[in-house]
């Protein structure tokens, strides 16, 4: 058992959409976070714990829960940070070249767990990834998490056309790959299987009909993946399915989407496909520092809010330029300032906490720190650096003659200013996993 002193911060519920108010904020500073052998939280007390229990003293830190990631390529982190260029030439350029690479089950072992290693390192606990086209590279995937505790929903990529040599498969080949990694690995520990189709370009229409054909025959499984994120891109598709209304659309006809169903970006949408998101009850990762690195677009988040359908953050990595989360958010941000939205720290936060978790249905385990959750949580410093500290000492009412600042003031700060240089350290289950940065 272990009690972790920290002061901690969660969400009850969804916060005010962009006020600084503490509706659905759980504020609880200077307590004692209680672990069970378990891995699961028993609770949290201001009180001493006593006895008998693995002390983690952080006071004066803060502890949240774990982010979680809605959407992130495994095998990127060879192209990231690469020059020059918008989405389709960047995935033939540097994306697609480095993934053939994890045909090889060595590479693709050793990739999986440094990225996982860094996703750890970055403060995030649970993730829906993207592995390559090959069944190595999702297994070693799976088997990396597996060993590590995590929470993670992942699934054999699908590419049978508009690929390079070594980057496609088969509609039959590809469908026994994915039955069989189903049947080993979904439901597993705390793993989760996703039909995951690359992009509606690089699969014809009878592989992403068997794609459908997956979801349906096994209820439960995921689905992840692109949508609108650039216009070249919607001008293709419009190109190869012409029976289609949208992008969107394409998807829908081949009964991909649904409650469990991830689609990254969805910038160039109309108000169409924004209902049909909301009917389905499919989400989109909201991908930010990828749109701007790529130069796709600005997201409009308020016009899913509109909508009524839901929305998650997510690092992309490798088009987005790191695995921050917090890095993220402060980019989210600013994509909706450009907009003309200026989003709170806690709907920022609770995007990447709770209400992630809840659109991948997994609340009751994940995304906050109740009482039967998993205990995936980070604790961090507040500030790292000048001028972070002098922000925080400001904030915190700790320069002479100033007054505290509220609440709301000292997160947004940690959240535009912070990084991984923050994570003080990690724990997936209960178990501890690296300190420091």
């Amino acid at each position: 058992m272990i009690a972790i002193r920290a002061d901690l911060l969660d969400f009850t519920a969804a916060p005010p959409w962009q006020g600084p108010g503490l509706e659905g904020v759980r504020w609880r500073p200077d307590h004692w976070l209680l672990v069970g052998d378990d891995g699961r939280i028993q609770g949290a007390q201001i009180e001493d714990p006593g006895p008998g229990w693995e002390r983690h003293d952080h006071r004066g830190r803060l502890l949240t829960a774990g982010f979680i990631d809605t959407h992130v390529h495994a095998p990127q982190l060879d192209v990231i940070a690469s020059h020059g260029a918008g989405l389709l030439e960047w995935l033939e350029t540097y994306t697609f070249p480095a993934e053939r690479r994890h045909a090889d089950p060595a590479v693709a072992a050793a990739a999986a767990a440094r990225f996982l290693e860094a996703l750890l390192a970055h403060g995030t606990t649970a993730a829906v990834v993207f592995p390559t086209v090959h069944r190595a590279s999702a297994e070693a995937l799976f088997e990396a998490a597996a060993a590590r505790g995590m929470r993670l929903v992942a699934g054999k990529v699908l590419m049978d056309r508009h690929a390079p040599d070594g980057l496609r498969d088969d509609v039959d080949g590809a469908e026994r790959d994915c039955e069989a990694l189903i049947a080993r690995w979904h439901g597993r520990d705390r793993l989760a299987y996703a039909v995951t189709v690359r992009f509606a370009v690089t699969s014809t229409p009878a592989q992403l009909a068997m794609a459908g054909a997956l979801l349906e025959r096994h209820p439960g499984l995921y689905m992840q993946t692109h949508v609108a994120e650039n216009r070249d891109e919607v001008r293709w598709v419009g190109e190869l399915f012409p029976q289609a209304r949208s992008y969107l659309d394409v998807y829908h006809r081949h009964g991909l989407l649904n409650e469990r169903a991830v689609l990254a970006h969805g910038i160039w949408l109309d108000a169409h496909d924004r209902a049909l998101l909301r009917d389905t009850g499919a989400q989109i990762a909201f991908c930010p520092s990828s749109n701007l690195f790529l130069g796709s677009g600005l997201f409009d988040w308020q016009a899913g809010v509109d909508a009524g359908h839901r929305v998650s953050l997510a690092t992309d990595v490798g088009g987005g330029t790191s695995l921050s989360m917090l890095r993220t958010l402060a980019e989210g941000y600013k994509v909706q300032a450009l907009r003309g939205l200026r989003l709170s720290a806690w709907t920022l936060l609770h995007a990447a906490t709770r209400g992630a978790a809840e659109s991948l249905g997994l609340a009751h385990e994940i995304g906050h720190l109740e009482a039967g959750a998993a205990a995936d949580v980070v604790v961090w410093d507040w500030a790292v650096g000048e001028p972070a500290t002098h922000r925080d000492a400001l904030a915190r009412g700790a320069l002479p003659g100033l007054a505290a600042q509220d609440l709301h003031a000292r997160v947004f700060a940690w959240l535009m200013l912070g990084d991984e240089r923050n994570r003080v350290a990690t724990w997936v289950a209960g178990r501890l996993h690296g300190t420091g940065p």
